[in-house]
C-alpha cells in the first residue's frame, strides 16, 4: 500500500465540504426524530444560536477526524453538562449519524472509524 492510499478520516469524510453535508443531515435528522427532536428543536428557532451549533459541529468533526480547522466550543462533558442524556438518547443521535454517513456514501471503514470515535465520547456526554 502506497501513501495515496492512506488518507485521513477527514478527507474520506469529503473534507470541509463533506462533513458540512454530513453535519446538516444529521441535523436534519435530529429535527425529526420523534425520541430526541425536542432536544434540538428549541435550537432552531434561535437562527443565531443555531448557526453557532452547527459551525461548531462542523469545526468538531472536522478536527476531530484529522482536518486542520480549530475547533473554538465547549469540551464535550462541559457542552452536555446537566442535559442529563440518557443512553437511548445517545443510541438515537448515533443512529441518525450512522444514517447520514450511508446517505453521503460514506465507506464501511470510516463508518467503524466514526462509530468509534462516537463510542469513545459517550462517557463524556451521558448522565452528566
Amino acid at each position: 500500500m502506497d501513501n495515496t492510499d492512506k488518507k485521513t478520516l477527514y478527507e474520506r469524510l469529503g473534507s470541509v465540504d463533506g462533513i458540512t453535508n454530513i453535519v446538516d443531515d444529521v441535523i436534519e435528522a435530529h429535527m425529526t426524530n420523534p425520541d430526541i427532536k425536542a432536544r434540538f428543536l428549541p435550537v432552531k428557532d434561535d437562527s443565531k444560536h443555531f448557526e453557532e451549533v452547527r459551525q461548531h459541529t462542523i469545526n468538531f468533526f472536522c478536527a476531530g477526524s484529522g482536518g486542520p480547522e480549530q475547533y473554538g466550543g465547549k469540551d464535550m462533558p462541559a457542552a452536555h453538562r446537566g442535559m442529563n442524556i440518557s443512553e437511548g438518547e445517545y443510541m438515537c443521535v448515533i443512529d441518525d449519524i450512522m444514517t447520514a454517513l450511508d446517505k453521503n456514501k460514506i465507506d464501511e471503514e470510516s463508518k467503524k472509524d466514526v462509530l468509534a470515535i462516537l463510542y469513545s465520547l459517550k462517557s463524556s456526554v451521558i448522565r452528566i
